[in-house]
């Protein structure tokens, strides 16, 4: 589904702070893989969505997404194929405009028709349906603006806007970070399920290792721009949080050090 090949980003070239974000990185997910992402501060997690998503080109290396070569292609034609919840519940939505507004403008963007703020009779039928499944009582707010929403109903509803025509991959850039210990489980909740009825190929940052190892099917581990860890399968089912932790260690010869990380 998604290649990435020798991916290489660096900041700063040729100062005193250059910085490489992404050093030679290549990853091949799967249709249908729901992969896990962990890493210290600077390992190169947000740098791989930026470059996944075209906020920036790469410096070298090249990115396949369901063979088409998006390297090069501009960031709009990129989100027609991929959606990107943020950590930030404020991202991702427009704050003054509905719920039904945001998702009809969302949904034309999608299906290539013009865009529109004004959803059709069958239209708001099906946001209703899908808002109903999240069990936050939306579909009764559909005339609310998106502002006055909790920062949970707000990762909710973009969370349908990237996922109301399902997109060949979905970013979740630790999208549950900013919210309550409860609020966060019920995204987390929502998220499981819309992935699994779409079947939607998905990377998911996340801060929270138990997390990691128990959500998707595959969990890597960056630092310093590379992969130092992908687990699956057998491998990946048998591994606890102090496991994950002696193989970081192992692998770089010091401890894993990040204020941020929950260990569950």
């Amino acid at each position: 589904m998604i290649e990435i090949r020798n991916a290489l980003k660096v900041f700063e070239k040729g100062t005193a702070i250059e910085h490489i974000a992404l050093n030679r990185l290549s990853l091949n997910v799967s249709r249908g893989e729901f992969v896990t992402i962990l890493g210290s501060n600077g390992a190169g997690k947000t740098t791989l969505f930026n470059a996944i998503c075209g906020t920036f080109l790469l410096d070298g290396g090249r990115i396949v997404l369901d063979g088409t070569d998006i390297t090069y292609m501009p960031e709009h034609k990129r989100s027609v194929m991929i959606g990107r919840v943020f950590q930030d519940p404020m991202k991702g939505t427009a704050p003054n405009m509905t719920i039904e507004e945001n998702l009809s403008l969302a949904y034309s963007r999608q299906t290539a028709k013009p865009l529109s703020f004004a959803p059709s009779r069958k239209q708001r039928t099906l946001f209703r349906e899908r808002l109903a499944e999240f069990g936050m009582g939306l579909e009764d707010r559909m005339k609310t603006k998106v502002g006055l929403l909790s920062g949970g109903q707000r990762q909710a509803v973009t969370l349908l806007m990237c996922t109301i025509v399902p997109p060949k991959l979905l970013l979740l850039d630790e999208h549950t970070a900013a919210l309550d210990p409860a609020t966060a489980d019920k995204v987390m909740e929502i998220t499981r399920k819309t992935v699994d009825t779409y079947h939607l190929t998905t990377l998911m940052i996340t801060h929270n290792m138990a997390s990691a190892l128990s959500t998707g099917t595959r969990t890597l581990m960056l630092d310093e721009g590379k992969i130092l860890l992908d687990l699956s399968g057998e491998e990946r089912a048998g591994t606890s949080v102090e496991d994950l932790l002696k193989l970081y260690a192992g692998s770089k010869h010091r401890a894993f050090d990040n204020d941020r990380m929950m260990l569950g």
